[in-house]
């Protein structure tokens, strides 16, 4: 967890534990190595060389995977036999910490921050409701859940305002975020196009096959590739664009860059998919159908008319961190009541 950020989970993570620091709560940090040193994260169990017998099991599953169980496991294990902590806040994506939850002398909260996913969908028909609570990070994400968590409390992702600040605009639209398939960004670029604004785009590249066949030669002219920027080159990008699209192709649990975007004053032409109804109005986005590239071309030419004060107090309103830590705060303290 460390800028540039991998993606919105290891931002959302960064956020919390800053946010809650600064109210003079302790947080420990467990996570993987080479994190931001500012958190003070505490390294996760590292995985052994696996024995030559092991490795012949024919079973033998992919060896991220065993690293993953591994660290999970060890970490549950510790927390089990530790009195150190009042609420085991759960903001992986993993089964273990569910699984393992009743084991644990403090009460776990899990964040669940995607659809339904068959392990983790798993862990939670077993776990017991007495040893695991749950917030979502959506009103979307929380009723994609409800068929099996009766009881799920909202608290959408937050961005710092004072570290996400509102630019002039009037530059190219800006598409960001990972570059991968359920992304979209190659309808982004044909819909730019369309609309003859051009597009900016930037964020990791983590599956470079994704992007050498579907963005690569869609490159050239006015839309340019920036690589995957600095928060502070990414915040002056964003600022200075009219528009940010954004073109989910699945079912956005929450879509962070919305925030990130309103957050810069820069109103939002995006897909009507997931959570982004939900986060975006009429004054600070327009939507189009998923996956209709004519529609989205037509939403960036009328968000960019959208007023950018209007954008930014969508996400003073809606996306701020001490609304999604004053969210959290509350949970904790009715889990330890």
């Amino acid at each position: 967890m460390r800028e540039p950020f991998a993606g919105g989970l290891e931002a959302h993570t960064w956020q919390l534990a800053t946010g809650l620091r600064a109210r003079g709560h302790e947080v420990t940090i467990f996570g993987g190595t080479g994190s931001d040193p500012a958190l003070r994260v505490r390294a996760m169990p590292v995985l052994p060389p696996l024995s030559a017998q092991a490795r012949r099991d024919v079973s033998m599953p992919p060896d991220y995977f065993i690293a993953e169980h591994h660290a999970y496991l060890g970490l549950m294990m510790d927390l089990s036999s530790s009195a150190g902590c009042d609420v085991v806040h759960n903001n992986s994506l993993h089964y273990l910490p569910v699984a393992m939850a009743s084991a644990l002398r403090a009460p776990v909260l899990t964040t669940l921050h995607t659809p339904p996913t068959p392990w983790l969908e798993s862990a939670i028909r077993l776990c017991s409701p007495e040893h695991a609570s749950f917030a979502a990070v959506s009103a979307h994400t929380a009723r994609q859940w409800s068929s099996l968590v009766s009881a799920i409390t909202v608290v959408r992702n937050g961005v710092a305002l004072d570290r996400w600040v509102p630019g002039g605009g009037g530059g190219p639209p800006v598409w960001f975020g990972r570059l991968v398939p359920e992304k979209g960004a190659e309808l982004a670029i044909r819909a730019a196009r369309s609309a003859g604004t051009g597009l900016r785009l930037a964020g990791p590249r983590p599956d470079a096959e994704y992007f050498r066949r579907e963005i690569e030669p869609l490159l050239g002219g006015d839309v340019v590739y920036e690589g995957h920027l600095t928060h502070h080159d990414l915040v002056r990008l964003v600022g200075s664009a009219t528009v940010a699209v954004v073109s989910p192709r699945w079912e956005e649990p929450y879509g962070l860059v919305v925030a990130e975007a309103l957050a810069c004053g820069t109103p939002v032409a995006g897909f009507a998919r997931g959570a982004l109804p939900e986060v975006l109005d009429e004054h600070s986005g327009v939507l189009a159908a998923p996956d209709d590239v004519a529609g989205l071309a037509a939403a960036i030419t009328r968000a960019a008319s959208l007023d950018r004060d209007a954008a930014r107090h969508r996400a003073e309103t809606m996306c701020s961190v001490d609304r999604m830590v004053d969210g959290y705060v509350r949970m904790y303290r009715e889990l330890r009541s």
